[in-house]
């Protein structure tokens, strides 16, 4: 344990490779990680660390940027910059966006789709006499059948394929592959908290951009393209949790304002096959940057844990390497089963059916909303996003009543202007007006006691 300002600083100088913000904030990780900075240790002033270390002022001031931003670190005032405890569990935007009593009767917070509403699997498992085995380790990630039945439509020429355990596995191994420390990444705001938990724990620098009816806004995205981003992150369909769909008129001028950067472009679709918008992505402006995913999770059900993702050949070749080096595939059993979900009549109309049923319970619920003065916004999806006086009185007062929502804050990049509300109206069969109306006096609550109730 260091027991002094000039054993820490030794500590931070062989660590550090060379002269940058970037370095440093990685020395002081590095530090931090092998146990010579614990949890607590009050760091030296910016002087003394420029002077010290042959470092300018503004380098250390923005390598503590860095490191604040990423969570190893807090600064606080006149007291200074101490070491945070970094072995405290990650996902904390997801554990607070489900957050939630265990006793409720509905539970509209999870985000998940129907189980009665997924195709039925009876005639894909009949087909299955044995798991198979692979010729080889390193055979091809994506079996044929399903490479062909996923090239027919796409929503562009497809450079190159490869299949992974969800849209989470592919965002995953997508940002440990090509994001680097103190990458800018653009986000849309609200934005899905699991995303936000990844991205923070690889201690990249978080760029909300705010969506309106269309999709990202592209003035705000022109301003965050004047400090090129290393990615772009955003949903074309039944963006989560707004429900806003991409157009294709902004979807291209999107398109016309990164064409000019080497910005990459990742995308998230969670809604093909139950989704009434033909399939949208900026490949087919920029095919040579864009990674499009696909997740049957939604549509086919989560546990068959699949998502395609699309990219360039150099780029899903590197994705493929470093998985051969874990995980190796995903399950070609599960593969085969999804082939026969995508090929198969019954399995096929059910989806379809599904996506109408959930298209209809959205409407209805967001109908009898508008009609108790609650607007909502959005245009397909499982979730809606509802604006609310105060948002912990209105969460409060729904759980009291046995519905579990989640709150909205923990989807916000940049300040909310009002409290939100995330519910999963593709759980809500029956009973959307009587479910409307407590939805809506709790939007309408300010403060939680005697009389907010």
């Amino acid at each position: 344990m260091l027991q002094s300002v000039r054993a820490l600083l030794s500590a931070l100088e062989e660590r550090l490779d060379e002269p940058t913000s970037k370095a440093l904030a990685a020395a002081v990780s590095r530090a931090v990680a092998d146990g010579s900075l614990a949890p607590g240790t009050k760091l030296p002033p910016i002087r003394a660390v420029a002077r010290e270390l042959a470092l300018s002022p503004t380098t250390v001031s923005a390598a503590w940027a860095l490191l604040s931003r990423s969570g190893v670190v807090a600064t606080d005032g006149r007291r200074g910059t101490r070491v945070l405890d970094t072995g405290v569990p990650g996902g904390t935007r997801y554990r607070r966006a489900l957050d939630r009593p265990s006793f409720l009767a509905q539970d509209l917070s999870t985000g998940v789709p129907d189980g009665s509403l997924l195709p039925s699997l009876a005639g894909a498992l009949a087909d299955l006499s044995t798991a198979g085995t692979p010729s080889s380790y390193v055979d091809p990630p994506v079996v044929p059948d399903l490479a062909d039945l996923l090239r027919k439509d796409w929503p562009y020429p497809a450079p190159d394929l490869t299949v992974l355990d969800g849209a989470m596995d592919a965002f995953d191994l997508v940002t440990r592959v090509l994001l680097r420390f103190g990458d800018r990444v653009v986000v849309e705001h609200p934005c899905f908290p699991p995303l936000l938990d990844l991205l923070e724990a690889l201690s990249v620098e978080v760029v909300g951009v705010p969506l309106d009816e269309e999709g990202l806004d592209p003035a705000a995205l022109a301003d965050a393209l004047g400090t090129p981003p290393a990615a772009v992150i955003l949903q074309p369909r039944a963006q989560n949790p707004t429900g806003v769909t991409l157009s294709r008129r902004r979807a291209r001028e999107l398109a016309d304002l990164l064409e000019p950067h080497r910005t990459l472009v990742i995308e998230d679709d969670s809604v093909h096959g139950l989704s009434p918008t033909p399939a949208l992505s900026l490949g087919e402006w920029l095919p040579d940057r864009v990674l499009h995913i696909r997740s049957f999770s939604k549509s086919h059900g989560p546990d068959l844990r699949l998502a395609a993702l699309s990219g360039p050949a150099e780029l899903v070749r590197l994705l493929d390497a470093r998985r051969h080096l874990g995980q190796g595939w995903s399950s070609r059993l599960l593969q085969r089963i999804l082939v026969r979900l995508l090929t198969d009549p019954v399995a096929l109309a059910q989806v379809t059916a599904a996506g109408t049923e959930y298209g209809r319970r959205r409407a209805a619920l967001v109908a009898a909303l508008e009609a108790r003065g609650v607007r909502v916004g959005g245009a397909e999806g499982m979730n809606i996003w509802v604006p609310v006086q105060d948002e912990t009185a209105a969460v409060v007062r729904l759980a009291s009543q046995g519905i579990g929502v989640s709150a909205g804050s923990p989807y916000a990049v940049l300040p909310l202007r009002a409290g939100h509300l995330r519910i999963t109206a593709g759980l809500v069969s029956t009973g959307h007006e009587e479910l409307a109306e407590q939805v809506a006096a709790a939007a309408h609550t300010v403060g939680w006691g005697a009389r907010a109730r």
